[in-house]
């Protein structure tokens, strides 16, 4: 990590431009540095916010200061959007003085159960020192496993950027007084509508090319009647010629419960007005809005497909809320939830045993519970939002990524999903259902979705004769069955999966069909039930199967060459296959430690090992 510098201080005009390049792949890393902007706003700097493919890198040259806020694709790789910038720095003819005169900041986002945790983050800024440019603060990251998710990184790290900005750019002293916290000035202004307006706006989904209109023509569970986990199988037609590889995307933009939006309009008063139509102004262009956000709208459209009021609210939602509560006692909670004294304040050994000694009260009442903004809102009853404040208080509803469970070379004209659907009990014994998976199992037969397709991770081997082994349990068995539907229709019959799940005839998802391939002669079949053994004995899993096939995986990768595809939960899964996948290369290859984990490196460079996994 680069250390901390202390550039030369800048002759300041009143307002020094300053600019942020995101890279994103689902559009966290883009409100980000929305909020980077905002605080620089603040401290009177004009801020200029790219996203990254939308950036000339020829520019960088001219800039001073650059703020980078990057999140990670996959296991460790760069958003796709990133790809043509990192390119043109790794160019060998660059000097290593380049950008000597460049100042930057970096603050990356990942999620520390992969093992490299913000990677495109740590390369950027080793690449951006090496070609001679110094770093204002150190780099940060935020970590979504953190008690306090992302801002756990975030919130320090931006004080300190602002402390070095103000250092390299330090304010008038009749300026100094404006950095105190105050309500911030709302990112658009809402005007009255007429009913003809919102007709006439056109969805800007609908001109989106990388969607699709699809009829749901199959909805129908996969696990047992009585099993505790309702999986779904999905199947959606198109009337359009459609291609995709094995581990593309669909994106799914689902639809807030129609009861919890009413409630919610309710619990703010705003139920008279939820239907009125509104024309939407975007007056600060580098704080950012829902993504195909119409122009001509109503409230209740807006909380229903556009913003998310499911979500467990963040430190920044109640930093914000306290300014909108017309009761003391509640305004006085709302301070110190969003004080940092708060967020971490530790708790009285009177407290239940369950309560982990030095948590924060923040914490204990929403992450640790899973409290939610519509359960917040419903506690502090005299809070009265501002509806021209709703984009600063209330999060992006975010479309929803599955990993595609068919291959258009078996079904043209079709997109298949297998989808968990969230449906659980919190601490506070509160039903909590996930908001798109909640939708997608209510939609019935004939309904009509758009759906996106984005390039997936995966890719497949030329070679026909080259073997492919999948580990895909439960879910992430998707794109192992778009892989092996490809494979088969092209005539490739040296597949392999593994596949985990927890008891035989309750989640075997597809059992039929791997059973039908393995008879033909088309595929190896190993699946571990990890709750079918006898009380006490040891749980078998995916990664106990592979060592298990110790021999056979090795003639399978070592000497023919195999690729080999884990897919699934980011739990402790994929460490477990791949180290199983190190002794395999220890004791076959007869390799030392170092190695044999080198050996398995080598295999993710030359792309014969892949990850599709998610938390």
């Amino acid at each position: 990590m680069a250390s901390c510098s202390s550039p030369r201080h800048a002759t300041r005009d009143l307002s020094p431009t300053l600019t942020i390049i995101f890279a994103t792949e689902t559009g966290n890393a883009q409100d980000y540095a929305g909020r980077v902007a905002h605080h620089c706003r603040r401290a009177h700097f004009r801020c200029r916010v790219f996203d990254v493919d939308k950036y000339p890198l020829s520019e960088i040259v001219s800039e001073s200061v650059v703020v980078y806020v990057v999140s990670t694709s996959g296991t460790g790789k760069e958003p796709r959007t990133m790809t043509p910038m990192w390119r043109g720095l790794l160019r060998s003819d660059l000097p290593y003085d380049f950008f000597e005169d460049l100042h930057y900041a970096i603050f990356g986002l990942g999620d520390s159960s992969y093992e490299k945790f913000c990677w495109p983050a740590k390369k950027l800024g080793r690449r951006l020192e090496r070609l001679g440019a110094t770093a204002i603060c150190p780099r940060a990251e935020g970590d979504v496993q953190h008690t306090f998710g992302t801002d756990g990184a975030f919130d320090p790290w931006v004080s300190s950027l602002m402390d070095a900005l103000l250092r390299l750019f330090p304010l008038p002293p009749h300026l100094l007084s404006s950095q105190v916290e105050e309500l911030p000035t709302p990112r658009v202004t809402l005007l009255s509508a007429t009913s003809e307006e919102i007709w006439d706006t056109p969805d800007p989904l609908l001109g989106d090319d990388r969607y699709r209109l699809f009829e749901l023509v199959r909805n129908e569970r996969i696990t047992a009647d009585d099993w505790y986990q309702d999986v779904r199988h999905f199947e959606f037609r198109c009337q359009d010629d459609i291609v995709y590889d094995p581990g593309d995307v669909a994106v799914v933009h689902p639809e807030a419960s129609p009861m919890d939006v009413d409630t919610f309009l309710t619990t703010l008063g705003w139920s008279n007005a939820a239907d009125d139509p509104i024309r939407i102004q975007h007056i600060f262009e580098d704080q950012s809005l829902p993504d195909h956000l119409p122009q001509v709208s109503t409230l209740r459209i807006l909380f229903s497909r556009h913003l998310d009021i499911s979500a467990v609210p963040k430190r920044s939602f109640f930093r914000l809320l306290k300014h909108f509560a017309t009761d003391e006692r509640e305004r006085e909670k709302l301070e110190e939830f969003s004080s940092p004294e708060g967020a971490v304040k530790r708790f009285t050994p009177s407290r239940r045993s369950s309560t982990h000694f030095g948590q924060g009260e923040l914490y204990e009442y929403t992450a640790r519970v899973r409290r939610t903004i519509l359960e917040v809102l419903s506690e502090f009853r005299s809070v009265r939002v501002p509806r021209e404040h709703i984009f600063e208080l209330f999060p992006p509803l975010r479309p929803r990524e599955f990993s595609i469970a068919s291959a258009s070379l078996a079904h043209p004209h079709e997109v298949h999903l297998c989808v968990a659907v969230v449906d659980y009990k919190t601490k506070l014994r509160a039903r909590r259902r996930g908001v798109c998976t909640s939708f997608l199992a209510s939609l019935p037969i004939g309904a009509q979705l758009r759906i996106g397709i984005t390039r997936g991770l995966l890719a497949l081997p030329q070679d026909s004769s080259t073997p492919v082994v999948c580990i895909g349990p439960g879910t992430g068995v998707a794109p192992a069955r778009a892989v092996l539907e490809a494979r088969v229709h092209l005539g490739m019959k040296d597949n392999t999966l593994y596949f985990g799940h927890r008891a035989s005839g309750k989640d075997e998802h597809y059992s039929r069909e791997w059973t039908t391939l393995a008879e033909a002669g088309n595929l190896t079949y190993r699946v571990a039930a990890s709750r079918d053994g006898p009380e006490g004995t040891p749980r078998v899993y995916v990664q106990d199967l592979i060592k298990q096939d110790t021999k056979r995986i090795w003639r399978l990768v070592h000497d023919s060459g195999a690729w080999v595809y884990i897919s699934g939960s980011s739990n402790k899964m994929p460490a477990g296959v791949r180290a199983a996948l190190v002794d395999i290369a220890r004791e076959e290859g007869e390799l030392e430690e170092e190695e044999a984990r080198a050996y398995v490196a080598r295999l993710e460079r030359e792309e014969r090992l892949f990850e599709e996994c998610w938390s």
